[in-house]
């Protein structure tokens, strides 16, 4: 009940007037049945603006932190997420993936939209990184045909790390439904799913014109987030 108040009562109306939705493709998901909806991931506001798109509801999984956050703010966020029909997973040990891929599996064998990124975080540059497998698991051990969906400008809405957005037109793409059906019965062979993974991610490189780098996006943050080395910093200082 909450997640429709939001979305065409509540929230919804006022993003829509706000920053008025350009979008492609919407008929691209389908009426009902089955369906992964893997979008490339540029911003927070991601997971705002395209479930408001798109008629039928779409479950996400997200980080279990969200939901046990201390004070005023941690309690609108968990209401937000809970509201939304967000379902916490614990991304702090080894079974993490797997617990969102089980997830999603029950969501789509219920006839559901269940949204993923693929890139498993927010691009830190705005160009499209190297997707992670599960979304190919997902897609052949579900039978359930694979959206592709391009954010186009969600970065320059609200950049990461910005609280505040800033007021512009958001445009979406939804790519044609992609169906895995000639790989059926060889999910868990590591080959095939990257493969299925690449051939989503080059839909996605060409819904949305960003530049594709074959590098697992967490990787390139956690070398940003490294200190500089001492030699360097010393450099730096003298020149």
């Amino acid at each position: 009940m909450f997640y429709w108040l939001l979305k065409y009562v509540v929230l919804g109306p006022v993003l829509r007037l706000i920053f008025r939705p350009h979008v492609e493709g919407r008929d691209n998901v389908p009426a009902e049945g089955a369906a992964i909806i893997a979008s490339n991931h540029l911003s927070f506001s991601d997971s705002i603006f395209m479930p408001l798109m798109v008629k039928r509801k779409v479950i996400f999984v997200a980080k279990a932190e969200y939901f046990t956050g201390k004070g005023l703010r941690g309690l609108l966020i968990k209401m937000f997420f809970v509201g939304t029909g967000t379902i916490p997973v614990d991304r702090s040990g080894g079974r993490a993936a797997q617990a969102a891929i089980e997830t999603g599996l029950r969501v789509l064998r219920e006839g559901k939209l269940f949204g993923i990124y693929p890139e498993g975080t927010r691009s830190p540059d705005g160009r499209l990184y190297r997707g992670k497998t599960g979304v190919a698991r997902l897609a052949l051990e579900s039978g359930a045909p694979v959206v592709p969906v391009a954010m186009l400008n969600a970065d320059e809405i609200q950049p990461p790390g910005k609280v505040l957005p800033r007021i512009k037109r958001v445009r979406i793409s939804f790519g044609a439904p992609l169906d895995f059906a000639r790989y059926e019965g060889m999910a868990g062979d590591r080959f095939v799913e990257r493969a299925v993974t690449d051939e989503i991610m080059y839909e996605l490189m060409e819904l949305s014109g960003r530049e594709y780098v074959d590098v697992y996006a967490q990787k390139v943050k956690n070398q940003l987030a490294k200190p500089a080395p001492a030699a360097a910093v010393e450099l730096s200082r003298t020149s």
